[in-house]
């Protein structure tokens, strides 16, 4: 049967598959769309089962604000290439949108979601790998809601996102105190928030390090309190110097301005990932062998 472009032009628009590949499907089906739709997803799916052991440490942040809650989504894709792409992008923001929509509780109900064009989540994903070539995932999210105050989002060039949840203030110096988390990274608002091995392991080593100066007990102690506060200063979030004003502390400018942060999260694109790492000249070189043995 002789596939028309009408056809292919038909199923491309409804499935967003490239021309190509609608060709393809519907000469396998003789020329049945729906049946051509099918293929096309069951071939995707196919090629999201080769992709998935693929890492995809690129990608993007989204934050996404609605009228009582905000969401903060990391998508993973292998290529910072792919993580501009249009369709990649299209498709982090339905993601940031259903999130808010659905407050789903983790990635798989996530995936489950229905979106208004028909197709659940992570059949979007599917498609999408099918179209560009890559893999993809949705790796983490997380929602905040707004309380007693409201929340303010930065996100700097997709590749780190921050919420920030404030009571009193303003938007701007919440958005400034965005900006600061996005660049300085504290661990926690206060000491409260930091892993408690954390502080202990660093107590440990300061008290090793002060104990080899061979001072008096009482000094090593006062050096000990004093080492350990400059370093929960230096990765906590009152204890930082603002970035904007060092000569402040954001702990000062939050009293000065009568303001709280409750919480913030900040994601980073691929923070925690192991990237593989090529050895392009070995991989020449293995081709070349494999060449030569052939």
């Amino acid at each position: 049967m002789a596939i028309t472009a009408s056809q292919v032009k038909e199923l491309r628009e409804r499935s967003g598959a490239g021309m190509m590949e609608c060709k393809k499907a519907l000469v396998a089906v003789d020329g049945d769309i729906e049946a051509a739709i099918e293929h096309l997803r069951k071939s995707g799916a196919a090629q999201a089962a080769k992709k998935a052991g693929r890492i995809a440490a690129e990608g993007a942040i989204v934050a996404s604000l609605g009228s009582d809650s905000a969401a903060l989504v990391e998508v993973n894709s292998e290529t910072d290439f792919v993580a501009n792409d249009d369709n990649f992008t299209q498709f982090t923001e339905i993601v940031a949108q259903a999130l808010l929509q659905h407050r789903p509780p983790d990635i798989d109900a996530l995936n489950a979601i229905i979106t208004d064009g028909g197709d659940a989540i992570e059949q979007m994903r599917i498609n999408l790998i099918a179209k560009i070539g890559e893999n993809v995932s949705v790796r983490r999210f997380e929602i905040l809601d707004f309380g007693d105050g409201f929340i303010e989002s930065y996100v700097h060039g997709k590749r780190i996102g921050v919420l920030v949840a404030m009571e009193g203030g303003t938007r701007e110096l919440a958005r400034h105190l965005a900006m600061h988390i996005a660049a300085i990274n504290p661990l926690g608002v206060s000491e409260a928030d930091l892993p408690a091995d954390l502080v202990a392991k660093e107590r440990e080593i300061q008290i090793a390090q002060a104990q080899s100066s061979g001072k008096p007990p009482d000094i090593v102690e006062k050096m000990v309190n004093g080492r350990l506060k400059k370093f929960i200063n230096e990765i906590t979030l009152h204890g930082q110097a603002f970035v904007k004003d060092p000569e402040l502390t954001v702990a000062k400018l939050l009293d000065e301005n009568d303001a709280m942060v409750s919480r913030f999260i900040r994601y980073e694109v691929g923070e925690g990932i192991e990237k593989r790492q090529d050895n392009f000249a070995e991989e020449v070189m293995e081709q070349a062998r494999s060449a030569a043995q052939s």
